[in-house]
């Protein structure tokens, strides 16, 4: 049986989880207004993505007889100076998905919560991969700023990226 404090810190990952969906989606909105298509799909990539997560999160809480919360999602933000701008708020978004992850890591923990430490290390080691891949296509941007060609090849390549649900969720 989880903790009050433990199902607490879970059930505002969920509803984290489903602001960070939101987020991506306004940045997606963001991207198609620059008629970058292909950014914009990566945004709505990220947008399953954490939905996903969130479901996964979901899915946990009841497994161990918790009850899911729902509370009011903030609105994102939705102005941007540009794509830079876009890519270096989603991945200061991933930092604080990190940080939050490691907080709840803490807590289950301390309290000896195996199952709990056991989903949030699946949870842990997606979120080096998330921050890494913010990372690059953040540094591609600032190679690409002066080249529009180089903008639009990067769009290209961004637009090929296709959502596909994790069969396992095992370490």
């Amino acid at each position: 049986m989880l903790s009050e404090k433990l199902l607490n810190h879970l059930n505002a990952q969920v509803n984290f989880e489903i602001y960070s969906s939101y987020a991506y989606l306004s940045m997606a909105a963001y991207c198609e207004s620059l008629d970058l298509s292909g950014f914009a799909n990566f945004f709505k990539v990220q947008c399953q993505e954490e939905l996903f997560h969130a479901m996964k999160f979901y899915d946990y809480i009841f497994q161990k007889n918790g009850v899911v919360v729902l509370e009011q999602i903030e609105k994102p933000n939705s102005n941007f100076e540009n794509i830079s701008d876009v890519f270096e708020t989603g991945y200061e978004h991933e930092q604080l998905v990190t940080s939050r992850l490691y907080r709840i890591a803490d807590i289950a923990t301390e309290e000896k919560e195996h199952a709990t430490i056991s989903l949030l290390n699946w949870f842990i080691n997606e979120q080096v991969e998330e921050e890494n891949t913010f990372n690059t296509i953040l540094k591609k941007i600032k190679r690409a700023e002066n080249n529009p060609a180089a903008l639009y090849m990067l769009d290209d390549e961004l637009g090929a990226r296709v959502y596909v649900a994790p069969t396992t969720t095992n370490a």
